[in-house]
C-alpha cells in the first residue's frame, strides 16, 4: 500500500496519469491540471499536488533535447523571477485548507484558464517586462497551491499569438524549474515524505510512455485541434469535480 491507499484506487488512477502525460506531451500544458482535478477526489491535495510536481520535474527533463532551441530565454527569466517570490505563498496555503476546499479551488482554478484559453482571452503590453514578471507572480502562487501553475502561463502566452513551439517549449522548460523549486520548499516544510515519493514513482511508467507518445505527434502536426480537445477535457474535468467537491460539502 503506498500514502495509505488501497492498490486498487492506485490501479485506477494510472489511465488518468498516462491521457493526461498524453495530452502534455503533445500540447506542452494540461498534465498537472488533468491528474490534480481528477486524482485530487479519491487522494488528498496536500498528497497528490507534491507527488505531481516530482513527476513533471523527470517528465520535463527528458524533454528538454527537443524543446531546448523553442525557449524564449528573457520571458523565462521574468516569469521565474515572479513566481520565487509567490510560490511559498502559494504551498501556505495548500498546507492551511482543509482537503475539500482545496479541490473546490482546484477545480474552480482550472475551469476558469480553461474558459479564458478556449474564448481566445488577450492581454494587452504582453510584452513589458512588468507584464511578464505579473504572470510569474500568479503563475508561483497558483503551482505552490494547487500544481497548476503552467495554466495561467498558457493564458498569457496565448494573449500574445506566441507560436506554438515557443509557448510549449518556454512553458515546458519554466514548469521543470518551477517545480524543482516549489519541492525543495515542500520537502522543507515536510510535506514531501516517503509515501509521496512512492506515489509519484508509480506514475513515472504511463508518464514516460504518454509523453513519449504525445511529443512525436507534436512533432509530426500541428498542435491546434489537439489543443482544442485538452481544453475540452480540462472543463469537463474541473466541472464535475467541482460539482462533486460542493454536493459533498
Amino acid at each position: 500500500m503506498i500514502a495509505g491507499l488501497d492498490w486498487s484506487v492506485l490501479l485506477v488512477c494510472l489511465p488518468v496519469v498516462f491521457v493526461a502525460a498524453l495530452v502534455r506531451g503533445y500540447s506542452g500544458f494540461g498534465f498537472s491540471a488533468l491528474t490534480i482535478a481528477s486524482l485530487s477526489i479519491v487522494i488528498p491535495p496536500v498528497q497528490i499536488v507534491p507527488a505531481i510536481l516530482l513527476v513533471e520535474i523527470v517528465a520535463g527533463i527528458g524533454m528538454l533535447p527537443s524543446i531546448w532551441k523553442d525557449i524564449d530565454w528573457r520571458q523565462l527569466r521574468l516569469i521565474g523571477f515572479g513566481a520565487l517570490f509567490a510560490t511559498p505563498l502559494g504551498l501556505m496555503l495548500l498546507a492551511g485548507l482543509p482537503s475539500q476546499w482545496m479541490r473546490i479551488l482546484i477545480s474552480v482554478l482550472i475551469l476558469i484558464c480553461a474558459v479564458l484559453i478556449w474564448r481566445g482571452f488577450r492581454i494587452r503590453g504582453g510584452d513589458r517586462a512588468s507584464v511578464i514578471g505579473s504572470a510569474g507572480v500568479v503563475s508561483g502562487a497558483l503551482n505552490g497551491a494547487a500544481g497548476v501553475g503552467g495554466l495561467p502561463l498558457v493564458v498569457f502566452f496565448l494573449s500574445k499569438e506566441e507560436s506554438a513551439a515557443t509557448v510549449r517549449g518556454t512553458l515546458i522548460t519554466y514548469l521543470i524549474l518551477l517545480d524543482i523549486y516549489t519541492c525543495l520548499l515542500a520537502t522543507g516544510s515536510g510535506m514531501i515524505d516517503w509515501q509521496v515519493v512512492q506515489l509519484a514513482a508509480l506514475f513515472l511508467i504511463p508518464v514516460g510512455l504518454g509523453t513519449l507518445l504525445g511529443n512525436r505527434h507534436f512533432l509530426k502536426s500541428p498542435p491546434e485541434s489537439f489543443r482544442r480537445i485538452a481544453l475540452a477535457m480540462l472543463m469537463l474535468i474541473s466541472g464535475g469535480s467541482l460539482g462533486r467537491s460542493l454536493v459533498n460539502l
